[in-house]
C-alpha cells in the first residue's frame, strides 16, 4: 500500500475507494465507463506529477484515505459540548420524527420536507448566503450541485437524487466568492468537505453549515439506463427522472420511478415491478460504499432520513427523522416547533437506529465481514474491526451476493449498452434479484429451500 505521504487520487480510484466527491478535482471530474463520477485524467496526471495545487496533502482530505481523520474525530472537534453520544448516531443534541408544517416544504419533498426547510430557514435568517445542493439539469448530467441563494431555488432541489454528482464546481465557486455557505450532502461528501475545511482556511471560513442526508449507498448513472430499458424508451430521450415520485394516497415506501421524455410524455413504474427494484440488493452501487461505516452523516450539523417504521412508512405524505448536533440549529428547530412551523416529536437513539436498521447491519456487521475478504491497493481504516467469524451462513451469503450484484450490475449494463441489447442486463438482473430475495427474505421456492436448510421455518 502506498505511504500516506505518497497517496494519490489514482491509488484511491484503482482501489475502488473513490466515491466521486470531487474534493481532489484540481482539473475537473469526468464519467467512467460505468456511469460514475471520477477525477479526470488531467486531475490524476497533476497529482501523479507532484504539482497538484494546494491547499492540502491528498491523504488528509480524501474521505476514504486511511490517513484521514475519521467521523468520531471530526464530530468531536465540531461538537465538543454535545450532551449525547451513541455509537450508531454519533454526537447529538436531540432527535426528532415528523415533518415541516410550513407549506410548501413537505409537499415538495420526497419525505417530510425538513432538509429544504432547514436550508431555507438558515438563508432567511441571514446565517448563510447560499446553499450548495443537488438540482436537476440537462445534458450529460441529469443532476448537479448548484449554490442556491433564494428559497425558490432551494425548492428546485427538493426530492431524492440517486445519481452521481460531485462537489468540484461548487467548491471552486465557494473559494472564489466570499460569503457563508451550507452544503447538503450524503455522509462521505460531508466528511470530504469537513476534511477540506481543516486544511483550507478559505473553505473553513466560508463553509459554515453542513446538512447531512442518511445514506444506504450511492448509485451510478446506469440506474437511469435501466429505468429506460424497462419502461421501453430510448435512454437518449429521457429529459428528467424522479426516483421517488410522491403520492399521498400510497405508502411512502412504495417507490415509483418516473421518466419525463423529450416530447413531454412520461413513463413510470413502481420499483417492486422492476428487475433491479430492491434497494438492498445493491444494483449499481459504488464500490466505495462497501467500505463506509457512516449511515447518518455524523459530521453534519443536522442530519435527515426517512422514518422507515410504522405508522410513518405508510404515510404517503412523507415523514423525516432528524438528528440535530449543532446548538444553533437545535434552537431554531425548538422555536419552529413552538410556533407551529414544524410538527416534530422527540425520539431516542434506538428509534432513529430502528428506522435505518438494514443500513446499520450493512455498514457495521457487514463491513466487519467485508474487511476480511476485500483486497485492495489501499486498505481502508474503519471504526469497525475486521471480523470473519460469528456471522450466520445465510448472512454471509447475503453480503457476498450484494457485493457480487454491485460489481456485476455495472459490467452487465455496460455490456448490454455496447451490444444495444438491454435484455442482457434485465434478464441477468431479474435472476440475480430472485437469488438475493431468496436469501434475504426467504421468498420463492429457492427461499423456502434455503430456509429449511438453515433450520428456519419457510
Amino acid at each position: 500500500m502506498p505511504s500516506p505521504e505518497a497517496l494519490t487520487p489514482a491509488d484511491i480510484v484503482e482501489s475502488g475507494l473513490c466515491i466521486g466527491c470531487g474534493g481532489c478535482a484540481s482539473r475537473g471530474m469526468t464519467w467512467d465507463r460505468y456511469g460514475q463520477r471520477k477525477p479526470s485524467t488531467a486531475t490524476l496526471t497533476d497529482h501523479e506529477a507532484g504539482h497538484a495545487p494546494p491547499p492540502a496533502a491528498f491523504a488528509a482530505t480524501c474521505p476514504f484515505s486511511p490517513g484521514a481523520r475519521n467521523e468520531d474525530q471530526l464530530a468531536l472537534a465540531r461538537f465538543p459540548a454535545a450532551p449525547h453520544h451513541d455509537p450508531r448516531l454519533g454526537r447529538y443534541e436531540a432527535n426528532y420524527v415528523g415533518h415541516a408544517d410550513q407549506p410548501p416544504f413537505r409537499e415538495r419533498g420526497s419525505s417530510g420536507g425538513m432538509v429544504s426547510w432547514v436550508a431555507a430557514d438558515l438563508l432567511a435568517s441571514g446565517a448563510i448566503d447560499g446553499v450548495a445542493h443537488v438540482i436537476p439539469s440537462t445534458g450529460d448530467r441529469l443532476f448537479h450541485y448548484r449554490i442556491s441563494r433564494t428559497a425558490d431555488q432551494i425548492l428546485e432541489g427538493a426530492r431524492s437524487r440517486y445519481y452521481p454528482v460531485d462537489l468540484a464546481e461548487v467548491l471552486a465557486e465557494i473559494r472564489a466568492t466570499p460569503g457563508r455557505y451550507a452544503i447538503v450532502g450524503v455522509p462521505c461528501f460531508i466528511k470530504a468537505a469537513s476534511l477540506l475545511r481543516e486544511q483550507d482556511p478559505v473553505l473553513n471560513d466560508r463553509i459554515t453549515h453542513f446538512l447531512g442526508l442518511f445514506c444506504g449507498h450511492m448509485k451510478s448513472a446506469a440506474f437511469v439506463d435501466s429505468f429506460a430499458w424497462q419502461l421501453g424508451v430510448e435512454r437518449d430521450t429521457v429529459r428528467a427522472v424522479e426516483y421517488r415520485r410522491k403520492d399521498p394516497d400510497r405508502p411512502a415506501n412504495w417507490y415509483t420511478a418516473h421518466l419525463t421524455l423529450d416530447d413531454g410524455t412520461a413513463r413510470w413504474q413502481d420499483w417492486f415491478h422492476l428487475a433491479d427494484g430492491d434497494w438492498g440488493a445493491g444494483f449499481f452501487q459504488n464500490s466505495a460504499c462497501d467500505a463506509c461505516d457512516d449511515v447518518v452523516a455524523e459530521c453534519a450539523d443536522v442530519s435527515f432520513g426517512d422514518a422507515w417504521v410504522e405508522p410513518y412508512s405508510s404515510d404517503g405524505r412523507g415523514t423525516n427523522v432528524v438528528i440535530v448536533r449543532s446548538p444553533e440549529i437545535a434552537a431554531r428547530i425548538t422555536a419552529a416547533i413552538t410556533d407551529g412551523r414544524l410538527a416534530l416529536t422527540d425520539v431516542d437513539a434506538d428509534f432513529i437506529a430502528g428506522t435505518q436498521a438494514a443500513g446499520f447491519r450493512q455498514r457495521r456487521e457487514g463491513l466487519a465481514y467485508r474487511l476480511t475478504w476485500q483486497k485492495r491497493r489501499v486498505t481502508p481504516v474503519k471504526r469497525v474491526a475486521p471480523r470473519a467469524t460469528g456471522h450466520p451462513p445465510r448472512r454471509r451469503a447475503i453480503y457476498r451476493t450484494r457485493a457480487a450484484i454491485a460489481r456485476w450490475s455495472h459490467r452487465m449494463a455496460w455490456f448490454a449498452r455496447r451490444l444495444n441489447q438491454p435484455w442482457i442486463y434485465t434478464r441477468w438482473a431479474a435472476a440475480s434479484l430472485y437469488v438475493y430475495q431468496a436469501l434475504a427474505y426467504k421468498r420463492g421456492r429457492l427461499g423456502r429451500l434455503l430456509a429449511r436448510l438453515d433450520g428456519a421455518e419457510g
